[in-house]
């Protein structure tokens, strides 16, 4: 049997959800890997640091056939002290960084999820190409700050614009801008 047009089987729908299975979580060191070494050449070999040992993973995570596939993007979070809370290393393959919103999709999980487990306030260290994104998003610059050498703006998240969610393992599906929604 063979196919003639192997997109049918492409799903246009990305999962959101906290990383847990070993492919997912290969597959979000691969992603940091590739942005911040091998694009943006911040870190020599590897973008791993302590805060990895205690930060929860979350990814976007592509479709094949409506099955998961490939994490498409990544970020991290962490409870830095009591109620505060820290996202960092937000990363999306640069084949899916058109669609505009997968970014968005993950800040929007990172910040529910920290909220969901008792967060009072949302920090994160923006690279300044991403500052206007968040400020869309409902967060606040705080001050310019260098990060491993490169200049990013420290800003705060509106806890008030993410509604608390308790469990991040069963996420959400996110449509594909271009698949129109079934009324």
């Amino acid at each position: 049997m063979s196919f003639q047009n192997p997109r049918i089987f492409l799903s246009p729908d990305f999962i959101i959800r906290a990383a847990a299975k070993p492919w997912e979580l290969n597959g979000v060191e691969a992603l940091r890997r590739q942005v911040f070494v091998d694009e943006q050449g911040i870190f020599k070999d590897h973008d791993r640091d302590a805060i990895d040992a205690i930060a929860m993973p979350l990814a976007a995570i592509s479709t094949l056939a409506s099955e998961a596939d490939q994490v498409v993007g990544t970020v991290r979070i962490h409870e830095e002290a009591p109620r505060l809370w820290r996202g960092s290393r937000l990363a999306v393959t640069e084949s899916h960084r058109r669609m505009g919103r997968l970014g968005a999709e993950l800040i929007r999980l990172a910040v529910c999820t920290a909220h969901g487990r008792g967060c009072d306030r949302f920090l994160a260290q923006v690279q300044m190409q991403n500052v206007r994104l968040f400020k869309r998003l409902h967060w606040t610059p705080l001050q310019e700050v260098n990060v491993h050498g490169v200049p990013h703006m420290e800003m705060e998240a509106d806890l008030n614009a993410y509604p608390a969610i308790t469990d991040p393992f069963v996420g959400w599906k996110s449509l594909s801008p271009h698949r129109k929604r079934s009324a």
